[in-house]
């Protein structure tokens, strides 16, 4: 599918460029449904990324080009946004660190080349890794999947060609790697092949869904902010400040003041203001809700998977 010429796009090479972006705009409009009809997929994916995370695994992407590097691009940003350990989520793309910048053609071409880096990785029974080829067929990540269904690892695909495609006798062994395909539908791209178009901006979607759905689940969200941040510089620790503010109401210098007591940590913040005990107490609340700020606080537990 990815690899078809788009009828609607027949005539592009003619028109103005009012009109270019008027069509790309057109098809891009699709994605998001594309991404909707997929969800009952997505959750049992995030449901994996959640019990990995529990039992102290790693959600691992894989990719090669474009779909590497959006892999790499999710996995860099959970740490300042979450705070997590880098180990924790990690992307590998095809070719290494230099493909990050530059096309390393011929690096996607050998299975073995993606069995090799998930046996660099030691990946075992605990972890989940997410292959993500928006052709379906990339030999390296197909050979990464194959490898981690073989290391005990639970697998979750994704490709912008229709679930239909497993069904051909040269997906039978994939198929069953995979425990969850993700398959949003865009169609053609604009520009025949260029995937990085409507098939990247689908898989850039899906991936965002994953780990941010995850994250809630695991408590690094209070309301709809994010209370898990790193402070590694000083927007994020003015950001810490902001989120401080916003939730409880007090002053910049109150802020300020809880969280140097906290040695800025949000969540202990938090939950000194908004339940009015010291850190100490903060601190043994958050441990028996589980680091949920929200049952810290209330004592009351919703539903956790």
């Amino acid at each position: 599918m990815t690899e078809q010429r788009n009828s609607i796009s027949m005539s592009i090479d003619t028109q103005s460029v009012d009109e270019i972006l008027r069509l790309i705009n057109s098809e891009d409009k699709k994605i998001a449904q594309a991404v909707e009809e997929q969800i009952v997929y997505i959750a049992k994916a995030v449901d994996l990324v959640i019990l990995a995370f529990r039992n102290n695994g790693r959600l691992i992407y894989v990719g090669a080009g474009t779909s590497g590097r959006l892999g790499v691009l999710d996995a860099v940003e959970c740490p300042p946004t979450y705070g997590t350990n880098p180990k924790m989520v990690q992307g590998i793309i095809a070719g290494g660190e230099k493909a990050m910048f530059r096309s390393k053609e011929g690096a996607e071409d050998k299975e073995k080349n993606g069995a090799r880096d998930i046996d660099k990785k030691k990946v075992g029974m605990n972890d989940v890794v997410c292959g993500i080829a928006a052709s379906l067929r990339t030999p390296y990540v197909v050979g990464a999947v194959k490898r981690a269904k073989q290391r005990g690892a639970r697998t979750i695909y994704v490709t912008t060609n229709p679930r239909t495609k497993f069904d051909l006798p040269e997906f039978e062994d994939l198929i069953s790697a995979i425990d969850v395909a993700i398959c949003p539908e865009v169609g053609p791209e604009v520009i025949m092949g260029s995937t990085r178009m409507k098939s990247g901006t689908a898989q850039k979607l899906v991936l965002n869904m994953i780990t941010t759905t995850a994250m809630i689940r695991l408590g690094k969200v209070y309301e709809n902010m994010m209370i898990d941040l790193q402070m590694t510089n000083l927007k994020l620790r003015e950001r810490a400040k902001r989120i401080v503010m916003t939730i409880t109401g007090i002053s910049y210098d109150e802020a300020v003041d809880y969280l140097t007591k906290s040695d800025f940590h949000v969540k202990s913040a938090l939950v000194m203001i908004k339940a009015n005990v010291s850190l100490s107490e903060a601190k043994a609340k958050l441990k028996r809700a589980n680091g949920f700020v929200r049952t810290a606080i209330d004592g009351k537990e919703f539903h956790i998977l």
